[in-house]
């Protein structure tokens, strides 16, 4: 059977000055191949590294990179594994080059970045290794992917950010949508329908039991250079589950 490793949790929180995005980095193993899903902003990479090391491994030892996207807080880090093909499916590609004027998760040079790392198109249904394959997962963006993996816990869907937060499993609605609201709706479907754990985007792994989240690890995160006594630090709920959606999300057509 396949395993599934997280490197790095995927947090669901954020600020009033600026968004962490600390998307899930998890090393997928099956029959020897190793890939990795994601490989998260520049604010992780020492901790990338520090991970992998910690498991014996070096960037030389990655098969395969796998981007769920190509939105900044998943796509960079890429650089440190120079030798491993980088799997990404075509519209995303296509895209990258040509992200619309609002969208601020794919900055302008997205597409010129990629592009300096060798790439090979992946789609629907494409088998990585023993027990792991592609399954599109579009909406929040063009060509949003994600994989389907079969391990001892059955099926566990890696969703990148067509899923973010386990909530979102029970709203069915992203949070984010930055192509097609009703894509990313239909995708949410897609992955509960076809996983038993699901690693979201930005949170922890969990199951659906009986219509209700539960989390298969604890929540764990340390702040550092603050404690609760710093003056001005304050704790609020989450805002409304509406979603965002871009700004001339319907005037986009995509070249490819």
């Amino acid at each position: 059977m396949a395993t599934i490793d997280i490197l790095l949790p995927g947090m669901a929180w954020g600020t009033t000055v600026g968004t962490p995005a600390f998307c899930t980095v998890a090393l997928v193993e099956s029959d020897g191949t190793r890939i990795l899903v994601d490989t998260a902003h520049v604010g992780r990479r020492v901790m990338l590294e520090e991970a992998l090391a910690a498991r014996g491994l070096t960037p030389a030892d990655i098969d395969l990179i796998l981007m769920t996207h190509a939105h900044w807080d998943h796509a960079q880090n890429f650089d440190i594994f120079p030798g491993t093909p980088m799997l990404l499916h075509a519209k995303e590609r296509a895209y990258a080059q040509q992200p619309h004027r609002n969208d601020w998760a794919t900055p302008q040079w997205t597409g010129a970045a990629l592009e300096t790392h060798t790439i090979q198109e992946v789609a629907e249904g494409d088998e990585l290794a023993k027990g792991v394959s592609v399954i599109e997962l579009p909406g929040h963006s063009p060509g949003s992917i994600g994989l389907l993996v079969n391990t001892d816990d059955g099926v566990s869907g890696l969703t990148g950010d067509a899923l973010h937060f386990a909530r979102i499993a029970l709203s069915g609605r992203n949070p984010l949508v930055f192509w097609n609201e009703t894509e990313a709706s239909e995708s949410i479907a897609k992955m509960v329908s076809a996983a038993d754990v699901l690693y979201p985007g930005h949170d922890r792994p969990f199951r659906l039991v009986d219509g209700a989240i539960e989390y298969t690890i604890p929540f764990q995160l340390t702040l550092t250079n603050l404690s609760s006594q710093t003056e001005g630090l304050e704790f609020s709920q989450p805002p409304p589950a509406e979603p965002w959606i871009m700004p001339g999300i319907y005037e986009q057509k995509l070249d490819r």
